[in-house]
């Protein structure tokens, strides 16, 4: 079985699995590979292992070599390039009128040019393309993303006071649903529980299979159920806290925890 090592671009990027290529590689090398973009600079992050044909997907793209000293200035020389890039690139765009928000500009170690933007619909920048190729002389590539990838690249703060997740750990974006919310007895408020991306809060799912686990234990609502206190019938249940909450027959409404239903309840 081949081996493979995982390797990111950026803090809280995706890895992607290289082919090591017969290289000595371990969990913090700085490596440079081939990708569909060009050369670029990389850290190992996932140390050599086997993976299974249906993981890897298609064939691998290789490691090219341990970065040497040399590849690190041409990165770093690149680097400070790419403010100036974007100063002149967002100045073309105004000026041609083309109609889009550029974030970024990304050289690879082979100095190709990749420029990230939004924009609320398909834009034409073919003129654009063509004028920054001749000023900067290399390929270039533009690429538009979606609202959640632009507030990755900028980052900023959520609601909870962090640093939003997506800028710091999260690697993948999960999908999100409206239901989610529902399930965990939010408020359907969309400046509630949408995120700086105006996007459902990706948080909604981080406990969503721990609610659904816990509502499978406890009665659904209207449920007549028996209690020590004599019969009642449910009418609010609380996943976060696993208590249920019913009506006496006398009128009275208690709260019982979960752990003092009997057994059968649900």
């Amino acid at each position: 079985m081949p081996k493979t090592v995982g390797v990111r671009f950026r803090p809280a990027g995706k890895v992607y699995l290289f082919d090591p290529a017969g290289l000595e590689l371990a969990e913090g090398d700085q490596v440079v590979v081939e990708t569909v973009r060009g050369q670029e600079l990389g850290f190992v992050v996932k140390g050599p292992r086997e993976v299974p044909g249906e993981e890897r997907g298609e064939s691998l793209k290789p490691v090219l070599r341990l970065a040497a000293p040399q590849d690190l200035e041409r990165a770093q020389s690149l680097r400070s390039q790419e403010k100036e890039v974007l100063m002149q690139a967002r100045e073309a765009a105004r000026r041609l009128g083309v109609p889009m928000k550029i974030l970024t500009a990304e050289y690879t170690l082979d100095g190709k040019l990749t420029i990230y933007f939004t924009a609320e619909e398909r834009v034409d920048f073919r003129e654009l393309v063509r004028e920054l190729a001749g000023r900067f002389h290399t390929r270039i590539e533009l690429r538009q993303i979606g609202p959640r990838d632009e507030t990755k690249i900028l980052g900023g703060i959520g609601a909870c006071g962090l640093p939003l997740c997506c800028a710091r750990w999260l690697t993948e974006f999960a999908p999100v649903t409206i239901r989610m919310a529902k399930e965990q007895g939010l408020a359907l408020n969309p400046p509630k529980i949408s995120g700086v991306c105006g996007r459902l809060l990706c948080c909604l799912a981080y406990e969503i299979e721990n609610y659904r686990e816990v509502r499978r234990k406890l009665p659904a609502k209207g449920k007549k159920i028996s209690t020590a206190m004599g019969p009642a019938k449910v009418i609010e249940t609380n996943p976060l806290k696993e208590t249920v909450k019913v009506e006496l027959e006398g009128g009275t409404v208690v709260e019982i925890p979960l752990a003092q239903l009997e057994p059968g309840v649900p």
